[in-house]
């Protein structure tokens, strides 16, 4: 097939597979974190179609034990569906100390219960690269991330010292203690998953479509993930309303246009890949001409 007859889905799902094989070709020791929301089942299913119908690396569920039941009986089935190799962690070491929403503030409790509970598993099984679903559609602060993005043993990620991604080549090594973020969703936005999903009609909880006039944005822990008002009860009902919000929350173009605004947006994008690789084309073209 020929590019320019790929639609937008398949260039996605095409880089996030080009991602995924390239991580576990670079890595020795790797895993996948899979909260079950939309994203982290959009990554299962990625893996699927990267290597021919099976996910070839553990896949990790931090339990924070304020998972909501309906989520639970979702991980039980989806193990035995996508024949996962789940590994589940509790720290239980913070609840026994009695962390909780009932007597903590949530960041604490989140800190206590995700954060550290996922660098104990990591000192546990010494995982070099962890598989996630950041978006950089989330954050403006995510502009910066790579598809590679190495953490340091705080899981702090330097947002000043970013290594350059150029002909495709990533980080594939970190230092003791340290691991890389692996994130072939960086360039999908939120409306891309949703039509990834009703394209493919990958299984997904019930919670995030309406029931009774409420239903899930997003999953989190019981006591501080609540419903919004709504009556979309499928994917068709979602989408719109996403286009909406994203309408109204976009900055409102500038009333003058200067003539170096006007080149400047006459310019073509492209992807990021695109716009990488022709950089890089002139780069060599250059080098030739002197």
């Amino acid at each position: 097939m020929q590019r320019n007859q790929r639609s937008h889905l398949d260039e996605l799902e095409n880089q996030s597979i080009f991602i995924f094989r390239e991580a576990y070709h670079a890595f020795k020791n790797i895993a996948m974190p899979w909260s079950m929301g939309k994203d982290s089942n959009v990554l299962v299913w990625l893996a699927r179609k990267a290597f021919f119908g099976r996910v070839p690396f553990p896949v990790l569920h931090i339990d924070t034990t304020y998972e909501f039941p309906e989520m639970l009986e979702f991980r039980e089935w989806a193990k035995k569906h996508h024949n996962l190799n789940l590994i589940v962690k509790i720290n239980t070491e913070a609840r026994e100390r009695g962390i909780g929403y009932e007597t903590h503030d949530p960041v604490t409790v989140t800190h206590e219960l995700k954060t550290v509970a996922l660098q104990q598993v990591l000192a546990e099984y010494k995982w070099d690269a962890l598989i996630t679903g950041i978006r950089r559609d989330e954050d403006p602060t995510r502009a910066k991330e790579r598809y590679f993005s190495p953490r340091n043993a705080q899981f702090e990620w330097d947002y000043k010292d970013q290594p350059p991604e150029f002909w495709g080549q990533f980080v594939t090594n970190s230092a003791e203690s340290e691991h890389v973020r692996v994130q072939p969703l960086l360039d999908w936005t939120e409306v891309d998953v949703w039509r990834y999903i009703q394209r493919e009609n990958i299984p997904i909880p019930q919670m995030y479509f309406a029931r009774n006039g409420k239903r899930f944005r997003s999953l989190g822990c019981r006591p501080i993930t609540h419903p919004i008002e709504s009556n979309a009860s499928n994917i068709d009902e979602i989408i719109p309303n996403l286009r909406r919000r994203r309408s109204a929350s976009a900055p409102a173009a500038p009333k003058t246009t200067t003539s170096a605004t006007r080149c400047k947006s006459s310019e073509p994008r492209g992807s990021y890949d695109e716009r990488i690789a022709a950089t890089s084309r002139r780069l060599c073209w250059a080098r030739r001409s002197r």
